[in-house]
């Protein structure tokens, strides 16, 4: 989960999480469950599980749900739900750009995403997400692959400049990248804390600053290490090859980055004329998802006064048309090229 253009209102932010542990409540559950409009039979996909709180509340409704999750720690714990549920949970350890993967031949009636890092990942010091608790420097939601310190230990200074910069709006990237890359000459980066320290060394907390220096880095790096923003993009051309005619997709997004990708999204699926209006003949590219609202939604005041982590939630929904499913065109999100992150394991 993560949230709006103040991106240090995400979900698992270094500011939600000092003091403690964060109790994992589903965002904007009522409105996802009304936009998802779940009933007895229905096959849902729950792409992003984490705690079960959707997966919970659709299943009692009387669907049946496909619950993914990359991080074998959550679908490991939903074994007492799968069971309690008698057979109606289906849990998958996969990325929910493979959704499609999963779906029944006849087609989904319906998939929810709920974007980003859980509270559950961030309370584990070991998993490294924060500098709150030291950990090892890793962020790898599914504990494999290019961790957080081979990013920073191997990076070029120029790539990470550009991480910052863009998946962290961090306005001292520059200098905070050269002080990396400097410093991990002498000894390299392999805890939380060492990385943080070192950003508040080079960027020393103000008494009106709200968050530490180290969270909009530690952000980027979290979003980059899991290639977060292109999994959402694959996820839904994946959900639109998944869902069968009326079938509804609903996304819950936390920051600017992902709520730009899933409104180009639909906007790009809402059909268009093209041709000229001097000549009688106009094409028209049928719409393959109706909104549900033209808006994004967002969550109750009453809700953001209980959960900080809704106050930048925001829900985005459409229904599946008849029409084919469109190209698989990442183009459309225009997602910057960023360094290779396959150079960077070993």
């Amino acid at each position: 989960m993560m949230r709006g253009m103040g991106l240090m209102a995400d979900h698992g932010s270094e500011s939600d999480a000092i003091g403690g542990s964060i109790r994992h409540v589903p965002v904007m559950l009522a409105e996802v469950l009304q936009h998802l409009a779940p009933a007895p039979g229905a096959v849902i996909v729950d792409g992003t599980f984490g705690a079960g709180g959707y997966t919970r509340a659709i299943l009692e409704e009387g669907a049946q749900v496909i619950a993914l999750d990359r991080d074998p720690n959550a679908i490991a714990g939903g074994k007492a739900l799968a069971e309690e549920f008698g057979g109606r949970l289906t849990l998958k350890h996969s990325t929910f750009s493979k959704l499609d993967d999963f779906a029944p031949h006849g087609g989904l009636d319906g998939v929810v995403l709920d974007i980003g890092v859980s509270s559950m990942q961030i309370d584990e010091p070991e998993r490294g997400f924060s500098f709150q608790r030291n950990g090892p420097l890793d962020m790898r939601m599914s504990s494999d692959g290019v961790s957080a310190a081979d990013v920073v230990n191997k990076a070029r200074a120029t790539d990470l400049i550009r991480i910052f910069n863009f998946l962290g709006e961090e306005r001292q990237a520059s200098r905070i990248a050269r002080a990396i890359e400097k410093r991990r000459v002498e000894k390299k980066f392999a805890t939380t804390r060492d990385l943080a320290n070192l950003i508040e060394m080079v960027n020393p907390r103000r008494a009106v600053d709200k968050i530490h220096p180290a969270t909009r880095v530690f952000q980027a790096l979290r979003i980059f290490v899991n290639n977060e923003l292109g999994e959402l993009a694959d996820a839904l051309f994946a959900a639109e090859r998944a869902l069968k005619p009326g079938g509804r997709l609903v996304v819950v997004s936390f920051h600017s980055l992902e709520d730009r990708i899933v409104k180009r999204f639909f906007a790009d699926r809402a059909g268009k004329a093209s041709g000229s209006r001097h000549l009688p003949e106009v094409s028209q590219t049928p719409a393959i998802f109706e909104p549900i609202s033209r808006q994004a939604i967002a969550a109750s005041d009453a809700e953001a006064d209980i959960n900080p982590r809704a106050r930048s939630a925001k829900l985005r929904s459409g229904i599946r048309t008849v029409a084919p499913a469109g190209k698989t065109d990442v183009s459309i999100f225009d997602l910057p090229q960023l360094a290779n992150i396959e150079r960077m394991g070993g």
